[in-house]
């Protein structure tokens, strides 16, 4: 009887068909669809094209850069500044021409210039001043004084318009000269009448002097002199 059951349940096992057995060719597309799709939502999703909005913008272009300039060749190089010592030197400036040299004062008239041998206009005396220059100005110690002499200027007054003193850079005034003595013999000569050829300062007091020429034609000389009575360049 058990054995009789047991072949029953066999026969019956073999009668039934598989699940899928039984469908038809039709529904076996379907049905590979639906696991198809099972299977697409199992796996990851794939990336989705990101709409235009949402991508970001795309960098700007660079600006192209500008080629690059060849340098100049050496021989083409400008050439090296000079150096110092050899830059042209700068012109001198003008500079005012001192005070001994001021031109003539108003109201002197030029005189003739006709030589008389007496030494009594400036073509005459010209010559002499310009040789003895170191001779114009003497500075003497005496009775604790400095006693600045023009002993030697006096002495061709005649042919002088205007003699003008300064000491110690002081700017050169007008000093009286006495008259010329055209009836003596000696018309330049200085007599005890004419007063002292000579200015009164304390002691060491003169350290240079500045003398101012206008000669009896109108042009004008001068110098600067130190203690000593030399001239000063």
């Amino acid at each position: 009887m058990f054995e009789f059951l047991v072949l029953m349940i066999a026969v019956a096992a073999q009668a039934v068909p598989p699940q899928t057995a039984g469908m038809t060719s039709a529904a076996a597309p379907a049905v590979a669809a639906a696991r198809a799709a099972d299977v697409a939502a199992t796996a990851p999703a794939a990336a989705k094209p990101a709409s235009p909005a949402s991508q970001p913008p795309e960098p700007a272009p660079a600006a192209e850069e500008a080629p690059p300039t060849a340098a100049a060749p050496a021989f083409l190089a400008p050439e090296p500044a000079a150096p110092a010592f050899l830059a042209p030197a700068p012109a001198p400036s003008a500079e005012a021409a001192p005070a001994f040299l001021a031109p003539a004062a108003p109201g002197l008239v030029a005189e003739p210039q006709t030589p008389t041998g007496r030494f009594t206009t400036a073509t005459e005396i010209r010559p002499i001043l310009n040789a003895t220059r170191n001779n114009w100005i003497l500075v003497r110690e005496f009775n604790g004084q400095d006693l600045v002499y023009v002993t030697h200027l006096w002495a061709w007054r005649c042919g002088l318009a205007e003699l003008r003193i300064g000491i110690n850079g002081a700017e050169p005034q007008p000093w009286a000269l006495p008259p010329c003595h055209l009836d003596q013999q000696a018309p330049n000569a200085i007599l005890q009448s004419d007063g002292a050829p000579y200015l009164a300062f304390p002691l060491g007091f003169v350290q240079s002097v500045e003398i101012g020429l206008t000669l009896d034609d109108l042009s004008t000389d001068g110098g600067r002199f130190n203690r000593q009575g030399m001239p000063i360049p």
